[in-house]
């Protein structure tokens, strides 16, 4: 079988595309999974762990205004944080995650789990995609990365199909 990330790679490649993620609740674990796909240097550019707010606006542009408001885990901040990567970087696609891995940190309102994807893609907003998962920590973030290259695969492959 093969994986997510080596189909995200396969169709990259296929259309001369490069890619970069901001990452906060996976901690990396996007940019890994995409590094473990041989050959992925072609098209995969490199990503910002921006686990603090300060990190958000400093490395990805993301207005404190926005923080403020909508708070670090929200659909707007990880709109930001796909387009602050997106520009950092000069990539057709960027990918970002923000969420509450757990066990802790939720709120009723917020709760763990819960978690925001955002796609930048050429001509196209940014896409968000609002996810609460049920599982652990680990679980959390792992569901959060395949949910992310899942998100990018189907524009790939539509922009492939016409």
């Amino acid at each position: 079988m093969i994986t997510l990330e080596a189909q995200v790679g396969a169709l990259l490649q296929a259309q001369a595309a490069s890619l970069a993620v901001a990452e906060s609740c996976t901690g990396g674990l996007l940019g890994s999974r995409l590094t473990d796909v041989s050959g992925s240097s072609s098209y995969f550019w490199g990503g910002v762990i921006a686990y603090a707010n300060a990190a958000k606006q400093q490395f990805l542009n993301v207005p404190e205004a926005l923080l403020l408001a909508h708070g670090a885990v929200s659909a707007p901040v990880a709109e930001a944080m796909a387009r602050g990567v997106q520009n950092a970087f000069g990539t057709e696609y960027a990918l970002s995650v923000t969420g509450i891995a757990g066990p802790g940190g939720g709120t009723p309102e917020k709760p763990v789990g819960l978690t925001f994807i955002g796609l930048a893609r050429p001509g196209h907003s940014v896409e968000v995609t609002r996810h609460v998962w049920p599982h652990d920590r680990a679980a959390n973030k792992a569901a959060s990365v395949e949910a992310a290259l899942r998100m990018l695969l189907a524009a790939l492959q539509a922009r492939a199909d016409g």
